[in-house]
């Protein structure tokens, strides 16, 4: 079971997001955010919220691109 994550970080990851590119890596996240979040544990609860929704984002994309078929 997973934690909750509150709607401060739900709603400041999307306007992220929105604002600049993010990778599905936690570590490259956390450097992204850098010294911008006011404490480290927040820093990293929004790395993590933001690696999660990049590598879902990049799920749904992959599902929806037509694969080539063989010749079938």
């Amino acid at each position: 079971m997973g934690r909750i994550k509150s709607i401060l970080v739900k709603r400041t990851s999307e306007k992220l997001m929105e604002q600049q590119e993010f990778s599905d890596k936690f570590e490259d996240n956390k450097k992204i955010l850098g010294n911008t979040m006011p404490s480290k544990k927040v820093r990293n609860i929004m790395a993590g919220y933001l690696t999660r929704l990049v590598r879902i984002h990049n799920a749904k994309q992959k599902s929806l691109t037509p694969q080539n078929s063989a010749g079938f």
